[in-house]
């Protein structure tokens, strides 16, 4: 049953509807009765000969009927429950909600409101799903039943037969429900198989029941063979929308994440996994109509695992970091490697390029300056370059390169190796004499 203070109705009109509803639970429970009568009294007790087997088959009998009739109770008992008061909106924000002046008002207050909830799914302008009826925020797969008139946790359908929603609470009942009944209605007709041939042989008079004894089983074998072939077409379909974590909803209209967009298979985890979802991680109660369902209903896993995944993608993360500069990060073919020298005195190093590549040595500048080598021939010609370099002067491509020898000479006297990329642009705006702290590694500027 829906929701007891949205499902009761005071008035004579709403009293009769609400009455109205339950004839088809009436005309179930009725030919369950009238079943039960043809095949207990009728089939076995009056013209079953073998005692022996009709214990078996009573036996039998009254173990699938248990299962199918406590399935169906439990589908019609079961509440569709109240939305818990944090998904309900204050009176005054309604209020605040339809008088906004543009529907991207209206976007932003829901989604503030709705911020602190598991709420994944959104609607077709990406807003959260709201219900104006019950003025709460719909949980995901929730939907607003009109009949029941309140909004359903994980909505599957309204079924009149049932005069219920299927939903997250009494959906595992309902699929044993439908199964059960398909066994039922199979044992019926295959146990009634015998005496419905023995009714048409001519002449034979096999069939020891009598006068109306005779249609009751004739009817019998034809109405549950009629209901075992329409419950095999709608428990196959349920046990597929199991299989593939859907609803019947979904299955006609894709819900809409928060992240990906429409997706039927956005709540498929696979099989097994989907299965336990609906049925609970304990096998000894999945063919029992006690519910062990997996979750509060509220809140499901998916199979991209969109509850937990960041709103801010790996590219939108990488832009907000800023523009950066390409033409050295792009590697611009007129870079150039200036050389390799011993650390000097110098303090044109505070004005290092990007690219510069220092030696794994971690000791301050100070110690570095006093392991310096004895000046080469070469020192004064490489600290007259690196000088135009941060004057903002570039260097010919002819006077780019130390020679390797000259580099290995260097390192053979011990001495730190410092190499330093360069490129041919000017480096505009920077002021040499400007004696500025070193920037820690990894975030020197470009």
């Amino acid at each position: 049953m829906g929701n007891d203070d949205h499902r009761r109705r005071k008035t004579p009109c709403g009293f009769c509807m609400a009455v109205f509803k339950w004839i088809p639970v009436l005309f179930i429970t009725a030919v369950i009765a009238w079943s039960y009568y043809a095949y207990v009294v009728e089939l076995c007790i009056r013209n079953s000969q073998n005692r022996i087997g009709m214990i078996f088959m009573l036996l039998f009998y009254h173990l699938f009927l248990t299962l199918f009739m406590w399935s169906y109770w439990r589908t019609i008992m079961t509440s569709v429950g109240r939305m818990p008061d944090q998904w309900r909106i204050p009176d005054e924000e309604v209020t605040r909600l339809f008088r906004a002046d543009s529907p991207d008002t209206q976007k932003r207050i829901l989604n503030n409101f709705a911020r602190d909830l598991p709420v994944t799914n959104r609607t077709m302008n990406g807003s959260v799903r709201f219900c104006e009826k019950c003025k709460i925020i719909k949980p995901d797969r929730a939907h607003h039943c009109s009949v029941c008139s309140c909004c359903v946790l994980k909505m599957d359908h309204h079924c009149p037969w049932v005069n219920n929603c299927v939903n997250f609470y009494n959906y595992k009942y309902f699929v044993l429900f439908l199964g059960y009944a398909l066994v039922y209605c199979l044992y019926v007709a295959f146990t009634a198989l015998h005496d419905f041939v023995d009714f048409w042989k001519v002449g034979a008079g096999q069939l020891n029941a009598t006068g109306m004894g005779r249609f009751h089983i004739l009817f019998l074998f034809f109405i549950a063979l009629m209901f075992a072939i329409s419950l095999v077409s709608l428990f196959g379909y349920h046990i597929y929308l199991v299989l593939v974590n859907r609803t019947t909803l979904e299955s006609f209209r894709a819900p809409i994440f928060r992240v990906g967009g429409p997706d039927k298979n956005g709540y498929n985890l696979g099989r097994y996994a989907n299965f336990c979802e609906v049925f609970g991680d304990d096998w000894q109660y999945w063919f029992l109509p006690v519910f062990s369902s997996r979750g509060d209903g509220y809140s499901y896993p998916t199979s991209s695992d969109q509850s937990r995944v960041s709103t801010t993608s790996p590219v939108q993360r990488y832009d907000a970091m800023g523009d950066t500069a390409t033409s050295r990060l792009d590697g611009n073919p007129t870079d150039k490697l200036i050389g390799a020298s011993p650390l000097d005195t110098t303090n044109h190093h505070h004005n290092q390029s990007p690219h510069q590549v220092r030696s794994p040595s971690a000791q301050p500048i100070q110690q570095l300056q006093q392991q310096q080598a004895p000046p080469s021939p070469y020192l004064d010609e490489l600290e007259e370059r690196l000088e135009q370099v941060a004057n903002g002067q570039s260097l010919s491509s002819s006077t780019a390169v130390v020679k390797s020898s000259q580099q290995a000479e260097r390192e053979a006297n011990g001495a730190a190796v410092f190499i330093d990329m360069v490129g041919d642009h000017p480096l505009a705006g920077v002021d040499p004499a400007k004696d500025s702290p070193r920037p820690p590694n990894g975030d020197l500027p470009v």
